[in-house]
C-alpha cells in the first residue's frame, strides 16, 4: 500500500476531503466482504442440507459417546488399523438405531435450524445460561456487518468440517469434491 487513503464510497470520499492534513481521525477498516464467496458458503449450507436427514435426536449424545468410546476400546484392543472399519460400522449402528426409533414418524427440517446447529458445532456461537441453570448456545451472525472476510473464511472453514463429518462424508469422496459440487451448483443458480 502506498500510504494513501482511497475512498471506497462518494460519501467516504467527502468525509476524506474535509479532513484536513495532520488532523487525528479514527476509523474501523474491514476488508470489504466478497460476496460470490457469501453465497457460495450458502450452497455449501444447502448441499449439507440437502444430503441431510433427520432423525429427531432419536440417539442421545450420552449413547453416541458410549458407543464411541466402545469404538475406541475396541481398536485399542484390536490395533489401529481397525479404526475406519469399527467406526463406519458404529456410525451405521447408530442410524439403524434412529431410523427403527423414528418410526413412521414425519420430522420436518428447517434451513434456519439447520444452519443454526452447524454454527454452532463450527464453534461460532456465544454462549448463555437459563434461568434453571442449563447453558445454550447462539450461532454468532454472519452479517457482512458482523463479520470481516477473513473471519467469514475460517467460518467457512469450519463449516466446512462439519458438514463433512457429520453429513457429507457419506455421499462425497473428499471435502475438495463437496467444494466443486457446491461452486457447480452456484453456476446453475
Amino acid at each position: 500500500s502506498s500510504g494513501l487513503l482511497l475512498p471506497a464510497t462518494p460519501e467516504s470520499g467527502d468525509f476524506l476531503r474535509s479532513v484536513k492534513i495532520g488532523e487525528w481521525i479514527h476509523a474501523d477498516f474491514k476488508r470489504v466482504r466478497n460476496y460470490a464467496f457469501h453465497k457460495r458458503f450458502f450452497k455449501l449450507l444447502q448441499l449439507g442440507f440437502d444430503y441431510w436427514t433427520p432423525t429427531g435426536g432419536t440417539v442421545t449424545s450420552r449413547e453416541q459417546k458410549l458407543i464411541s468410546g466402545f469404538v475406541n476400546f475396541l481398536c485399542d484392543s484390536a490395533g489401529q488399523e481397525y479404526t475406519p472399519a469399527l467406526n463406519e460400522a458404529a456410525e451405521q449402528y447408530l442410524h439403524n438405531v434412529a431410523t427403527l426409533r423414528t418410526g413412521d414418524v414425519a420430522l420436518l427440517k428447517s434451513f434456519d435450524a439447520f444452519r443454526e446447529w452447524v454454527t454452532v458445532q463450527a464453534g461460532f456461537y456465544t454462549g448463555h445460561f437459563y434461568p434453571d441453570g442449563s447453558r445454550g448456545h447462539w450461532a454468532k451472525s454472519i452479517a457482512f456487518a458482523s463479520m470481516d472476510e477473513t473471519e467469514f473464511q475460517q467460518v467457512y472453514k469450519a463449516v466446512l468440517n462439519v458438514l463433512w463429518n457429520w453429513i457429507l462424508f457419506r455421499k462425497f469422496s473428499s471435502p475438495e469434491e463437496v467444494e466443486n459440487v457446491a461452486a457447480h451448483l452456484l453456476e446453475f443458480a
